[in-house]
């Protein structure tokens, strides 16, 4: 493997493990507490015909759930990857996985990523940072990534402040709004832009929107913080300026409500900070088509595939019976409820 793909693997596996023992959250709330629903005592359906069945890239999903895009590239990674398709498989929930620059870099960490076989009929997306298009991978190679993962998309991560913390890390962002439009226009399947946790604010929604992307995770802050990360793999000078950032970031609430209301067309996916149901239906409800999960997910994986199983059939299960005492039958009739109110007067 050449240095700069085992760099790469490193870091990964630093991550993975980061994620999983420390405590990495985010200085600022998602913002999900300053909303509540409004119920129907009289919801006039039955709850046997309440369904959270949606559809993306022309799959059924049977709940509008993400797990998202978090690893790859490492035998730690093969792992859980593994465990996260078979459970994305057995409820019939989209998935995404980590980087594939690693892959990219060593088409040998394919095992650590290819995870079709066992989630062969839910959508499934590639992940690669966007910085990566100003650095020499092409819109070639991100066909060839999708095309060896069998990939129903590719979502380009922005992780600009993440980058800043790292040593040597890929700050070239210059020019990189261009790099995606042409990305946008050559490849055959949709792409889509996510952050990484501090948030898509809705001027660059609209500017990526306009550039040709299907869509956008605007991923706000509330749930891991990746400069807290960084700060837990650094010392020194370096670790004192990530610590800095812990409340930086736009809150998940306020994020996808800015972006639907300049995208109304658009695919929004809204993750950071999601951690149960309640909360995946709240964010349906502020205009999400889908909501993504990574940590809750994650540690749930740790401890088992039941335990992950168990996790994601109470999220649905929540899900179902929100929709079901507001008076929802379908997630088109939960996305546009206006039976969910600021607390107090306020808005997140």
């Amino acid at each position: 493997m050449e240095e700069g793909g085992s760099r790469t693997v490193i870091r990964k596996a630093d991550h993975l493990r980061i994620n999983l023992e420390d405590d990495v959250q985010s200085g600022v709330s998602a913002g999900f507490e300053e909303w509540r629903f409004l119920p129907r005592a009289l919801p006039e359906i039955d709850l046997e015909v309440v369904s959270t069945e949606t559809e993306v890239f022309g799959r059924r999903l049977r709940a509008p759930l993400l797990v998202s895009c978090m690893t790859g590239g490492t035998p730690e990674a093969a792992e859980v990857n593994q465990v996260l398709a078979r459970a994305a498989q057995e409820h019939h929930v989209a998935i995404g996985l980590g980087s594939g620059r690693a892959l990219l870099e060593n088409p040998d960490l394919l095992p650590t990523f290819d995870i079709r076989d066992l989630a062969p009929d839910v959508v499934l997306m590639a992940n690669l940072g966007a910085v990566q298009l100003k650095l020499g991978v092409t819109p070639d190679a991100c066909t060839r990534l999708v095309e060896l993962l069998r990939a129903d998309a590719l979502v380009l991560h922005l992780n600009a402040l993440q980058e800043a913390l790292q040593v040597g890390g890929d700050v070239a962002f210059g020019g990189l709004l261009a790099q995606i439009e042409a990305a946008c226009r050559q490849l055959t399947v949709p792409l889509l832009v996510k952050e990484v946790g501090w948030g898509i604010p809705a001027d660059d929604v609209r500017r990526l929107l306009d550039a040709g992307v299907a869509g956008v995770d605007i991923a706000g802050a509330g749930g891991t913080s990746w400069s807290e990360v960084e700060r837990r793999r650094s010392d020194g000078h370096l670790a004192a300026v990530a610590a800095e950032f812990r409340d930086w970031g736009l809150p998940t609430a306020r994020a996808v409500r800015e972006a639907r209301a300049v995208a109304p067309d658009a695919l929004i996916v809204a993750s950071g900070g999601i951690h149960n149901g309640m909360e995946v239906a709240k964010a349906i409800a502020l205009g999400a088509d889908l909501a993504g999960m990574a940590g809750p997910v994650l540690r749930a994986a740790a401890t088992g595939e039941a335990a992950l199983s168990a996790f994601i059939s109470e999220v649905v299960d929540v899900v179902r019976i929100v929709m079901f005492c507001t008076g929802c039958a379908t997630i088109t009739e939960l996305r546009g409820i206006t039976r969910l109110e600021p607390v107090g007067g306020t808005s997140a």
